[in-house]
């Protein structure tokens, strides 16, 4: 198994932890030796029982926060408290983001994309603001945003969630670019069609029918769709010394959805 983050000082934070996709993930840095600084909005249990099994099944050091994403000051609080208290961050991974409803932007009121904006790209950017010193400080600083491979290829009905994450995307190559000369680099991955997380919730919602999965299935190359374990693996590389000489890019993990 690989050890990646052992010997790195600080800890991982990451944003949506209880979700599909960020429980995965939280599970992949744990086993691969890295502490945990996650937070969570509503769901308590969830993301509680992610810091729990770091903690057990892998001995790291794990705690959860709640944390408005929306609300900058609580998050700038919520770094600093995560850098003091595992001294230092050494890597950012925001793996949140508001449901976003299926609808053709043609129904998509503008104060339903304001909000959109405000729950996902305006989030980011309060978490990435106050975790650039610490990322800095850390040397060799990784910031990891879990975006959507829509942004590669729109999917009819997605333009609440690949417009908003193509704002996220900006901001990471706008990191990458102004930061690399403080050692820190900033990469997307960006999920297509999962069993897990997002998707899971459009199917649960009816958002998703069976015609609507056969449709999209016929679409990936592969014919299946993918894990959250899969997202989790390249998160967990971008985010590793093996990626870096990696920067300002996007990883699409989608079955080859996007060719």
């Amino acid at each position: 198994m690989e050890r990646d983050f052992e010997s790195r000082a600080g800890a991982v934070v990451v944003v949506g932890a209880g979700g599909g996709i960020g429980a995965a993930i939280c599970r992949m840095f744990a086993e691969r030796g890295a502490d945990l600084a996650v937070t969570y909005r509503k769901g308590a249990a969830a993301t509680e029982a992610v810091a729990e099994q770091a903690r057990s099944e892998h001995g790291r050091r794990a705690r959860a926060w709640q944390v408005d994403l929306t609300d900058a000051d609580a998050v700038a609080t919520f770094v600093d408290a995560a850098a003091a208290e595992f001294g230092g961050v050494h890597t950012v991974v925001y793996a949140s983001g508001p449901h976003v409803p299926m609808l053709h932007l043609s129904r998509v009121t503008p104060a339903q994309y304001r909000e959109q904006l405000d729950g996902d790209a305006a989030a980011f950017f309060n978490l990435v603001h106050p975790s650039l010193p610490h990322l800095r400080a850390a040397g060799n600083g990784s910031l990891v945003a879990v975006t959507t491979a829509a942004t590669s290829r729109f999917p009819v009905r997605d333009g609440l969630s690949s417009c908003t994450k193509g704002a996220v995307e900006a901001i990471v190559r706008g990191i990458a670019a102004e930061e690399g000369r403080f050692g820190v680099r900033a990469n997307s991955v960006g999920p297509g069609m999962l069993t897990d997380g997002m998707a899971a919730r459009l199917i649960d919602s009816g958002d998703l029918d069976e015609r609507a999965l056969d449709v999209a299935r016929r679409n990936i190359p592969l014919r299946r769709f993918g894990r959250a374990a899969d997202i989790a693996e390249a998160v967990c590389f971008l985010a590793s010394d093996r990626a870096g000489f990696i920067s300002g890019q996007k990883l699409d993990v989608d079955g080859g959805y996007g060719v």
